[in-house]
């Protein structure tokens, strides 16, 4: 081989070295920056699941609570009547006078309970009317009375207007039953 064959022959050795330098580089450039990448990704989940397990922490105690008072599914109508049967029993059992009632249509929009809700306007004195909000309070029933508006009674001072909604939760029956 002559010296200019040998001089054109490591020329290309040099170059196809230089290339697969090149291309190696390359390689290892995307295999770096691809595990790079999912490294942040898995220390972005861990935080994720750090940030789930301590919010857990913080909201078993409701979760246990919640479970443990868990209510059967219900049809709406044995639910509102059930209650405003309730509510007008304590309200004649607190020595109140119901003047009127009214149902209205169950609040359907919660993913896991609807509600049912009934109005009702009541005369009577103030610690009547305390004793009653009392009893309808339950929170291991999911009861409430979640509006009140109170006046005075044009007839006798002694004794107090309320207008009240009485709201409960409830577990919808499946519509398949």
């Amino acid at each position: 081989m002559s010296p200019r064959e040998k001089n054109l022959l490591i020329l290309f050795a040099l170059g196809g070295f230089a290339i697969l330098n090149l291309l190696g580089f390359k390689y290892y450039a995307g295999q770096k920056a691809a595990i790079e990448g999912a490294n942040a990704q898995a220390k972005n989940k861990l935080k994720a699941a750090e940030m789930i397990s301590s919010s857990r922490e913080e909201v078993a105690p409701a979760m246990e609570w919640i479970n443990a008072r868990k209510i059967g599914p219900s049809d709406f109508q044995i639910v509102q009547s059930t209650l405003q049967e309730f509510a007008e029993k304590e309200a004649t059992g607190a020595g109140l006078t119901v003047k009127s009632q009214k149902g209205f249509e169950p609040d359907t929009t919660g993913p896991n309970y609807h509600r049912v809700k009934y109005q009702f306007v009541i005369t009577g004195t103030e610690q009547a009317l305390y004793r009653w909000f009392d009893r309808l309070n339950d929170i291991e029933k999911f009861r409430a009375v979640t509006f009140i508006r109170l006046s005075p009674n044009k007839e006798d001072d002694t004794k107090i207007d309320c207008t009240a909604i009485v709201e409960q939760w409830f577990v919808p029956a499946s519509p398949e039953s």
